[in-house]
Order: structure tokens, then sequence, then C-alpha cells
């Protein structure tokens, strides 16, 4: 088992190695970005706005709840305070990206895994086709670029889903809500989001790739390094996700 894992380790380096090189046509490179940043990000802006609206809603009623039952008299604008740090800090950058990781990670594994069993990538490695670097840097730098804009996205729509909510439940004002977001937050914060979101945009683009390009077998095969490419795609975000608070925020 540990032995295996390890080979594993060391195929994911080596195709690593071979993806993150200089695109040997520059033209068909940037025709390749551009369609993996329609596929991988912009295909993905209904999801990640449906989500945060409604978690943003919620995030804010479970805050005012928990001032209201505090035994402390805590100011209404601390709901759009602690509703916006909330989005910031955790919300917007891992758990839209373990949602990514599900709808990126599988496109990513069951693409490139269906040109895997379909002989496609054997062909552009016989016409001397770097077929790591064709595939999988365009999905990288596509990732790298657009998932920092779905996570600021996600922290204003957020925000916004929290100002719906005090407007319909009538919990708390608009004038306390807009004071609260207002209130001043370190800009470490800030960094520390969108360090995270570009570490697992690297983590969302390349294990699922890896996944999909080592896929031996049919099509039963493919379902399988899909699911899997998921679920080792979140596992490897959370672990990252706990370096990265040790390091910044420590």
């Amino acid at each position: 088992m540990l032995r295996k894992f390890f080979t594993a380790v060391g195929e994911y380096i080596l195709l690593l190695g071979k993806s993150i090189q200089k695109p040997q046509k520059m033209g068909v490179f940037w025709k390749l970005l551009m369609r993996e940043i329609n596929d991988l990000g912009v295909n993905s802006f209904g999801l990640v706005i449906f989500t945060s609206i409604f978690v943003g809603a919620v995030v804010a009623i479970q805050m005012f709840n928990n001032f209201d039952a505090s035994s402390f008299p805590i100011p209404p604008a601390f709901v759009g305070y602690a509703t916006k740090a909330v989005l910031i800090l955790e919300f917007a950058p891992t758990i839209i990206s373990l949602i990514l990781a599900g709808k990126v990670g599988s496109y990513i594994a069951s693409s490139i895994g269906t040109m895997r069993v379909s002989e496609q990538i054997d062909a552009l490695d016989i016409m001397g086709v770097n077929s790591q670097n064709f595939l999988v840097f365009p999905k990288i730098i596509a990732c790298i670029i657009f998932n920092p804009l779905l996570i600021a996205i996600s922290i204003v729509f957020g925000i916004w889903g929290g100002y719906i909510a005090g407007i319909l439940t009538g919990n708390w004002t608009t004038n306390d809500y807009i004071t609260g977001i207002q209130m001043y937050m370190p800009n470490l914060f800030i960094y520390y989001a969108f360090i995270k979101t570009a570490v697992f945009a690297f983590i969302i683009a390349t294990v699922p790739s890896y996944f999909g390009y080592n896929v031996k077998g049919g099509s039963l095969e493919v379902g399988r390094a899909s699911t899997q490419a998921v679920v080792w795609t979140m596992v490897f975000i959370i672990i990252s996700e706990l370096i990265l608070t040790q390091l910044i925020l420590s």
C-alpha cells in the first residue's frame, strides 16, 4: 500500500515536470487556454453565485442567532462584520473550492481519461507532441487565473445574501449590516484567502489530470478514475488548508 502511494506521488511529480514547460506552439496554447477558461471557469458562474447567496444568508442568520443568545450585548452591526469574516476566511476560498473540485475535477479526469482509453493521447505522443503539456498546462493556467475571480464573486454575493436575509427577516437593519461590512479587517485575511485559492486551483487542475492521464482500461475505469480524482482532490485541499493556515495566520 505504501509502495503504491509513493509510486503515485512519483508519477504525479513526473507529470507536473512534463506539463509545466513552455508550450511548443503558443498559438495553439492560447486557443486551448481560452477553451479551458470557458469550460472550467465561466461554466461554474451559476453554481458559485447560487451557492454563495444562500450560504451567505444562512451564515448571517446564524451569526444573529448566536449574538442574540449571548449573555453579553453585541451590537447588530457585528452580524455584517462576522458574515464578511467567515466568507473571506473560510467559506468562499475553501467551500467553493471543494465544490469546484467536484464539478471541475470530475470533468478534467473524465475528459482526459476518455482521451486515454480512446488512444488519442497515444496519437499525440506518436506525433511528437508533449501530451502532458498540451492537455494539463492550459488547465493549470486557466484555474489559477479564473478561480480567484470566482472566489471574489462568491464573497460579494455571499455578503449580498446576508443583506437579503436581513431584509426578509427584519432581524437587523440595513444600516447596521452595511456598518458591519465596513468595519476594519486586516489585509492579511484577504491575502490569506487568495493565496489559498491559488493553491487550491493548482490542486484542482493537476490531481484530476493525473488520474485521468493514467487511466487503464475502458469507460468503467474512466468513471472510477473520476471518482478517485474528486476524493483525492478534496483530501489534498483540506490538508493544504491546514498547512497554509499554520504558515500564514500563526
